[in-house]
Formats: structure tokens, sequence, C-alpha cells
């Protein structure tokens, strides 16, 4: 009986070389790596396999149409809006996603970009590189306004096991958190967004890109915000409408946004926000995920799981 062919399609994501492969390596399968796959290369890569390891490779209908063979989709990660789930739905194919595997990892991101926006941190570290500190004619450099989190109000969207864990870190700096209702869902009984954000200092995204997410964050939303008011996501750039909120930054009609996506990654290098140079808003590489040990729990969930599939 032959072995099942199984393909990973992105596996550069997970920088495997610095991880402990030897699960991946014992599964009993015939198994083909790729580090990455460009579009134009899916359907080949896909076309005899039993299943796939994928991040964020697109797999469309079209795509799929073409793996008679494939039954299950490993998703090695936990955001499934790159796959057609409603094709895999109706074909038999299982798609497993990995949930939890980088709460640490993304939390801790999610609290590194909120105290960065509001200790100025990364302008005054240009300051001191730049000489002003020792070029100062006292002490120190009051050149950037630093605001204090204990006391504010932070409203989370998403409440999940990340949702939690920022909450429990914006608790421990001293701050009065809100959970929002869920978006499209009438029969949550928690406060709706649009009722928080006049109060809101802080918001912070923890919630999937969905139909009821896709541009949460809009010029509606925005207006409705404080000009003191600090964005954070570290969820799915969709959720934002990005020319809404660069128009908002610029403006200053809220006080910054600390982005760990964009609607499009990587993005090209003439995306507005990349563009924009504004003060109020930094970028990091949509990396919160990437710390080693979130790494590792998600490659031994993720192979767990295509283990468990095979031995059906």
């Amino acid at each position: 009986m032959s072995l099942p062919n199984v393909v990973f399609l992105d596996a550069e994501t997970l920088d495997l070389e610095s991880l402990d492969t030897q699960q991946l390596s014992d599964v009993d399968a015939c198994l083909t790596l790729h580090q990455n796959t460009l579009p134009n290369d899916v359907v080949t890569r896909i076309e005899s396999a039993t299943a796939v390891l994928v991040n964020k490779v697109v797999l469309s209908a079209e795509a799929l149409r073409q793996a008679p063979k494939l039954k299950y989709i490993g998703v090695t990660a936990t955001g499934m809006n790159n796959i057609d789930l409603e094709y895999c739905k109706t074909n038999d194919i299982k798609v497993q996603n990995v949930q939890a595997y980088g709460t640490s990892s993304v939390a801790q991101h999610a609290l590194t970009l909120l105290l960065n926006l509001a200790t100025q941190f990364v302008h005054y570290q240009h300051d001191v590189k730049a000489g002003a500190w020792s070029e100062s004619s006292h002490f120190c450099l009051l050149s950037h306004p630093v605001v204090e989190l204990e006391r504010m109000h932070a409203v989370i969207v998403g409440h999940g096991e990340l949702g939690k864990r920022v909450e429990g870190l914006f608790k421990a700096m001293g701050m009065q958190v809100t959970i929002a209702g869920r978006p499209g869902r009438a029969d949550d009984p928690r406060p709706s967004l649009s009722s928080l954000l006049p109060s809101a200092d802080v918001v912070s995204l923890h919630c999937p890109l969905t139909q009821e997410t896709d541009k949460l964050i809009n010029a509606e939303t925005l207006s409705l915000m404080k000009p003191n008011c600090f964005l954070i996501n570290t969820a799915r750039g969709g959720l934002v409408d990005e020319p809404a909120l660069l128009g908002a930054l610029k403006s200053k009609k809220i006080g910054g946004a600390g982005l760990d996506v964009l609607s499009v990654e990587p993005p090209p290098s003439d995306h507005i926000l990349m563009q924009a140079n504004l003060p109020n808003l930094l970028i990091t590489p949509h990396n919160a995920w990437v710390g080693k040990c979130a790494r590792q729990t998600l490659l031994d969930s993720a192979v767990n799981h295509l283990t468990q599939f095979l031995a059906q």
C-alpha cells in the first residue's frame, strides 16, 4: 500500500530550522516541503496530494478542484480566510487549524505596541541616537508627550483565549477593561462596539476576519473615538479600513495606531500606511506570533492533527 502524499506549501513561514522537527519527520507519509509557493504553482503542487499543510497560501475553489485526492488541509495558523471553506465542506475536505498556540507571544506584542505608543518610545530612542539628549540644556528630553495607561479605559473586541490574556495584561497595568459584544450578533448581551467607542482610550482587536468584522474599524467607527484613543490590531488587516484610518491619523482624530497586520501581506512598497511616515503610527511585520515557543507549539499541534487524520 502506497503512503499518502503530504505537501507543505509554505514551510519557511515557520522557520523549521530553528525548531524541533522530529515529529514532522516521523509522519507516516511521503512528505514534500516547499519553502514557499507562488499562486501559479499551487495547482501543480497539490494535484496529487492527500493532505496539505499551509499557512498563508491561498487555496481557492478553482485550485482545489484540480486536487481530486485531497482530503485534508492542515492550517499552520488560526485564521482560515485564505481557504475556500464552502468548497471544502461540500467536497468532504477536512480543514483543521491550530488555536491558542501563540497566546503569550501575541498578547505580549499587543501590549508592546500600546506601550510604545503611550511612551513615545520609538521617537525618544531616535532622539537619543540623533544626539538630542547629549545636546539638551537639562537632564532629560520632554519633546514628545507621554501618557500613563493606569485608569484608562480599554475596549477589547474578541474575547477568546487571546482576548482574555490581553485583558489580564491591561488590568495588570491598572486599566479599566470592557469587552465589546460580538459584531453582527444582536443576541450578545455585552455592549456594542459603537456604544463603547466614545469612552475608549484604547481599542484592541482580537477577533477573526468575517463578513461581520470586515472593515469593522471604518470612517464611522473612527469618528466615534476620542482624539487620544489608541487602536491596536494584532488580528487581521482586513478588520480596518486603511484609507479611513490614514485620514483619522493625519487629522489627529485618534491618538495613534499600532498595527501588526495589513490588508495585503507582504504589503507593496507603495502601501498607503507604509508610505505615511506618521509619528502616531507604528507598524510591525505580522510577527506578533513568531516567538520560538509559539512556533514550536504550532508545529507540534499541526503535526498531531495531521497524524490523527492519517491514522483514520
